[in-house]
């Protein structure tokens, strides 16, 4: 795993989350509902993600990490969608050129414990921002 550039991506990008909440019209709290269900559907994702590498599944992959990255995107979750970015690009990468039964599980192994440690810190720091009553 390697990143693009020097500086790490922030964990969570405040302005997104200021952005969403304008566009949301915030008096009506719908940006801690889309937050708060981004935090529900996080621990499925990560399992679909986990299943379709583990299992050599090549369009599980690919629809999981998608799925991780646009809707890590779409909260400011930039640290996490980073990851998946990698992570697709790898897949991608190895989809040309190799056995997807065994680089698939080889990419399971590189990248879902760092993918796994920042969606937990993901989780906290928009509970902590966004949505103090949201559940885990």
């Amino acid at each position: 795993m390697s990143t693009s550039d020097d500086a790490p991506r922030p964990l969570v990008d405040q302005s997104v989350l200021d952005r969403l909440r304008d566009e949301l019209e915030e008096e009506e709290g719908y940006s801690r509902v889309f937050v708060g269900n981004f935090i529900e559907y996080l621990p499925q994702r990560l399992g679909r993600l986990r299943l379709s590498l583990t299992t050599g599944d090549l369009d599980g992959s690919m629809d999981a990490v998608l799925s991780l990255k646009t809707s890590s995107q779409m909260v400011g979750a930039e640290r996490l969608a980073g990851l998946a970015l990698e992570l697709e690009n790898e897949i991608r990468a190895e989809a040309r050129h190799a056995d997807m039964a065994v680089a698939l599980p080889r990419l399971a192994a590189t990248y879902l414990r760092p993918i796994t440690q920042c969606s937990r810190q993901t989780m906290h720091r928009l509970q902590a921002q966004c949505c103090p009553g949201a559940r885990r």
